[in-house]
């Protein structure tokens, strides 16, 4: 499996305490207003408005509100459900033809029907046009897309894929309007036309304004009448002022926790609120098995002993961030804590030591540790020197940090110039295939020379062929603790997804979840 899906990780307020975490928008949510329109600012940009282009967060936030699937995920799920659907499954004991029939009565935001052909003539225009910044990349599996008649969808893949459900329930799977699109071409008038909740009926440099689509017929329940989301291209002051200004409602993905203190110091009755969600972004340390130092077990299982996520938390993330001891997320089903199990939670400089004595070190080990400064968050470069120094404590390591662009970065990682470098990563749909496949499959995107036989040649073909998801836990497992024992990559943290808010907004919980789905229809205002 070849995925790209390295989207820039911006941790939302790097260094916020935890002790200023509330919650926000409870039960009292249905009761908003009816008619109040929402003001979101966030500091991602929407890079596409066609999904056959876009795969970054702000691209796929209006995928999934403009757009739908033939399946999505409910608020708090994992597990996809029908949406444009009225009911898929796979229709074969080996998950390789996978069918679903239509709702009845389907409509794009302009009146048009929407049909089994369009469902096939978004996939296959998804696959032609195969646009490097598109989702294309995640469906090698598709062979191809049948039409038995106007309700019913037949998808025939290459291979046993059981995840197939949740990567078209993703922004992936978003269905266009074929009399409104090119087969062979991006649409590039800044346009949309979906059958999702909502509508796109402006989009330009600074904003894009969204009202309700009152032809959607889907799951979503609606509560208020549109969302205009501001876009503020990273300015962290200008946000946090539109913020105390109350020209947007919420900030999304944006504000620090400097910008935070200031708030409440300045008013602590500013009537801001800071709402938390679950949320299945990773980081890890990677390592290049083929470089002469990394390369060596002896020196990964010391770093591995050595390493304090613990203090990692307090000291740089401020509790925005959960120690991770597994390549699998909490949260996703399969996870377990291999890493914990196998080298603990407090530095062990003693077993540090015996590692690199039974791999013949007894000097000790120069090391560089590899950044780039924002990609997977403005506090990374902070956070790498921070390892650098638990390590150098131990006085078994002479280890620094070097911090070079991104495009510089992702070159020298593919010609192998690295022995130890940082690696984020934000799902495409919460599946353990998706924190597997990518990382230890054929091709994977972390470029690090590893690979075990096991784990490509019966793990991961294993898993993606069983459609019972809870059966897979097993193998799971076995997965986790072949990388643990042999440590090509090291868990640093799972991330937390945030929102600041006016407290007259309710809703946001049902919009930070580990499907990375934020549900516009969620939001009210009084």
């Amino acid at each position: 499996m070849n995925m790209r899906n390295q989207w820039p990780v911006l941790p939302i307020v790097a260094g916020l305490a935890s002790g200023l975490l509330t919650g926000c928008g409870t039960e009292n949510g249905d009761s908003g207003s009816e008619g109040s329109s929402v003001v979101m600012g966030m500091s991602d940009d929407v890079l596409a408005t066609d999904p056959a282009s876009g795969y970054d967060p702000g691209s796929w936030l209006l995928f999934n509100n403009v757009f739908q699937s033939l399946l999505s995920f409910p608020k708090g799920a994992t597990e996809p459900q029908p949406e444009a659907a009225e009911e898929c499954a796979f229709t074969d004991t080996s998950t390789r033809v996978y069918q679903c029939t239509l709702k009845d009565g389907l409509k794009f935001s302009n009146g048009d029907a929407l049909t089994s052909e369009d469902v096939k003539f978004s996939f296959d225009r998804m696959l032609k046009i195969n646009d490097e910044a598109g989702p294309a990349i995640m469906f090698p599996m598709l062979e191809k897309v049948e039409t038995p008649d106007e309700k019913t969808v037949v998808f025939r893949l290459n291979t046993a894929d059981a995840t197939f459900p949740s990567k078209i329930a993703s922004g992936a799977g978003s269905i266009v309007d074929q009399k409104s699109y090119e087969a062979s071409g991006l649409r590039k008038d800044g346009e949309a036309v979906g059958s999702g909740p909502y509508k796109l009926d402006s989009f330009s440099e600074d904003e894009a304004v969204f009202s309700v689509n009152e032809h959607y017929k889907g799951t979503a329940e609606v509560r208020n009448t549109g969302v205009t989301l501001k876009f503020f291209h990273g300015d962290q002051t200008a946000l946090k002022t539109a913020l105390l200004d109350k020209k947007v409602d919420i900030a999304y993905r944006g504000l620090a926790a400097s910008d935070i203190a200031d708030i409440e110091k300045a008013d602590p009755g500013s009537g801001v609120e800071i709402v938390d969600g679950n949320s299945a972004e990773v980081q890890h340390l990677v390592f290049n098995m083929d470089d002469p130092v990394t390369g060596k077990p002896g020196v990964r299982k010391a770093i591995a002993h050595l390493l304090d996520r613990d203090a990692l938390m307090e000291d740089i993330y401020k509790g925005t961030a959960t120690p991770l001891y597994s390549i699998i997320p909490a949260g996703i089903a399969g996870h377990n804590t291999a890493f914990f199990d196998t080298y603990g939670a407090k530095p062990d400089k003693t077993k540090a030591a015996a590692a690199l004595s039974a791999d013949g070190i007894t000097d000790k080990v120069k090391l560089t540790l590899w950044s780039t400064p924002s990609r997977y968050g403005p506090a990374t470069d902070d956070e790498l020197k921070a390892i650098a120094g638990q390590l150098n404590a131990s006085g078994l390591f002479d280890a620094d940090v070097k911090s070079v662009a991104f495009d510089r970065y992702e070159q020298d990682i593919a010609d192998g110039k690295y022995g130890v470098y940082v690696k984020g990563w934000v799902p495409d749909y919460p599946d353990a295939d998706n924190f597997t496949g990518p990382f230890f499959g054929e091709g994977n995107v972390l470029s690090n020379n590893y690979t075990n036989s096991t784990i490509t040649g019966t793990l991961i073909p294993r898993t993606a062929s069983e459609s019972d998801r809870a059966a897979t836990d097993s193998d799971y497992g076995r997965l986790q603790d072949i990388v643990a024992e042999d440590v090509p990559v090291l868990p640093l943290w799972q991330g937390k997804q945030y929102a600041v808010t006016r407290d007259n907004v309710y809703g946001l919980e049902y919009c930070l979840d580990a499907s990375t789905v934020f549900r516009f229809w969620e939001l009210s205002k009084d």
